[in-house]
């Protein structure tokens, strides 16, 4: 994973009941960390210029985040088709224009950024973004971010909310094990309903875990290809919307 995340620092948080020596971080760790937080407070100021920019245009901004292939881009392509609403996506992965190719022809403007070995879409790539877009001509703009359960968390990108996919297949413990990515999530996203027997997937298991992280997090099930559930999900973003 990239390095600007700090996902390459060792970090020392748990608890002991016995004594030993800690050793003190070395000056080339201290300066790694200040690098870090710089990274990170540019980055918050160009999130907050982003949903300065959006608001301007009356634009509700979604942050969609999952592990690979959780179904992001399908679960859009149906949104696109399934409602009258305004779309436009910010499209993030390491290669190729494929995710905003299937956009494109599903309905939506959409403009792709490819990261190179960035895990994860970053303010300043969402802002490049969103001048891509005819803002003008919208009312709902999504970011489709990187696939990824770890890194995407960190960063704000200038959404007003965040939502977060996990797939049955995933399995119902991946809440417990990610804790950071889902406390960041507005709503959580249960794809792939249909098949969730084969995989032992337990959706009242998985509610209970997300709401000891995160009690004011919403959650849905839905299969975006069969349609099971898909009007709870248009009815969240009416709602939304609505709001503002």
């Amino acid at each position: 994973m990239c390095k600007d995340c700090g996902c390459s620092l060792h970090t020392h948080d748990h608890n002991h009941d016995h004594a030993h020596n800690h050793e003190h971080p070395t000056l080339k760790e201290a300066k790694t960390i200040d690098v870090i937080e710089k990274i990170l407070s540019e980055n918050d100021k160009e999130a907050a210029h982003n949903r300065e920019h959006l608001d301007e245009h009356g634009i509700l901004c979604i942050n969609l985040m999952s592990s690979p292939g959780a179904g992001k881009t399908t679960l859009l392509e149906n949104t696109i088709k399934k409602s009258d609403l305004k779309i436009g996506v910010v499209e993030g992965d390491l290669e190729t224009n494929r995710d905003a190719d299937r956009i494109i022809k599903a309905g939506a403007k959409a403009h792709q950024i490819t990261t190179g070995q960035a895990c994860h879409l970053d303010a300043f790539m969402v802002h490049s973004g969103l001048h891509e877009l005819p803002l003008d001509e919208l009312n709902l703009v999504f970011i489709e971010n990187v696939g990824n359960l770890v890194c995407p968390a960190s960063y704000d990108v200038g959404a007003h909310l965040n939502v977060v996919l996990l797939s049955t297949p995933e399995g119902s413990d991946k809440i417990a094990k990610y804790p950071v990515m889902f406390r960041a999530a507005d709503l959580v996203i249960i794809t792939k309903s249909s098949v969730k027997e084969f995989f032992n997937f337990d959706t009242a298991q998985a509610a209970k875990e997300l709401h000891k992280l995160n009690p004011k997090a919403d959650i849905i099930e839905l299969d975006s290809v069969k349609g099971d559930g898909f009007e709870k999900w248009l009815n969240y973003l009416k709602f939304k919307m609505e709001l503002r």
